[in-house]
């Protein structure tokens, strides 16, 4: 039963790719966008847990919370839309559409010869994003990515992403220990993109997101300590047709005191940084998971139709 269900994960992927990039483009937007409008109103487990998040980002209830997550939901579909259209695109589209606040700190830390480690939220589209990034450095930069499964599945989900240039690295099974290569990559000089305000191994950091507490991985601030790389916080949103990217001043992780004290203020003022720009465009943080250990999902009565 596993693997049949796992052959239909994957052809199900495999068959949205291939059917979104035959479709106009605006038929192929307006047909997710139902979809997220769908979805919404099916008030899933995961949607009424991005309802509960949602409500601790914006202080919301009632109608005004339940619409903020109809569009949180259609902006989601947007993401899969575009991941599966983002290869025929190409970068000139992203180039086009893109811009992006903060540019001056990347040119700072590359002016200084240093690599960078980027630290980003599960907001707006984080690959058109990466695709930007990767014609600014004129080359690829490392991330890594979670074992899906069936592996097939994550093997396609690592295909496209080193289509459109990315080096992936797996979190779990590879070769070598996932930061050890991040440390050497870092230490010449490259860039590294994370993922992080979710901690998914459960040992992160503590601190402060939204006002209440939670834990957040420490790697990025401990890579950028150990190879004296820039950590540097990123939140990726939509605009309009387009997207917007923001990039934070430098988060300091070098000076006196114990090392693990300096990792767990450098996350924290990650994570404020994070809370100042989603709380700008909350529709686009696209977190259908727990994210702080009180916060559970809402009711099945709530927000439903």
């Amino acid at each position: 039963m596993t693997v049949l269900r796992d052959r239909l994960t994957d052809g199900g992927y495999a068959a949205g790719w291939r059917a979104v990039r035959l479709l106009p483009a605006p038929v192929a937007s307006a047909a997710f966008g139902a979809g997220g409008s769908w979805a919404a109103a099916r008030n899933g487990r995961g949607v009424r847990q991005l309802r509960a998040n949602l409500r601790v980002v914006t202080g919301l209830d009632g109608a005004a919370l339940d619409e903020l997550t109809r569009r949180a939901m259609r902006s989601y579909a947007r993401y899969w839309q575009e991941a599966f259209r983002l290869p025929a695109m190409g970068p000139a589209t992203v180039l086009a559409g893109a811009t992006v606040a903060g540019r001056e700190h990347l040119e700072q830390v590359r002016a200084q010869g240093r690599g960078a480690v980027l630290a980003l939220p599960h907001s707006g589209n984080w690959d058109a994003a990466g695709v930007w990034l990767i014609e600014w450095l004129g080359g690829p930069f490392v991330t890594v990515a979670e074992r899906l499964r069936p592996e097939s599945l994550y093997r396609r989900f690592v295909d496209y992403r080193e289509g459109l240039g990315m080096r992936i690295l797996p979190l779990t099974g590879g070769e070598r220990p996932v930061s050890a290569v991040l440390r050497e990559w870092l230490a010449d000089g490259g860039t590294t993109c994370l993922l992080v305000d979710r901690d998914l191994s459960g040992d992160g950091v503590p601190v402060e997101f939204f006002g209440r507490p939670t834990t957040m991985p420490g790697g990025p601030a401990l890579l950028a300590a150990q190879t004296g790389a820039a950590l540097l916080p990123a939140v990726c949103r939509f605009d309009g047709a387009g997207w917007r990217f923001v990039v934070h001043p430098e988060v300091p992780v070098a000076g006196p005191g114990r090392l693990r004290d300096r990792v767990g203020a450098a996350m924290q003022q990650v994570a404020d940084a994070f809370a100042a720009t989603i709380a700008e465009q909350p529709e686009d943080w696209h977190v259908l998971g727990r994210i702080w250990p009180d916060v559970g999902p809402d009711p099945v009565e709530a927000g439903g139709p």
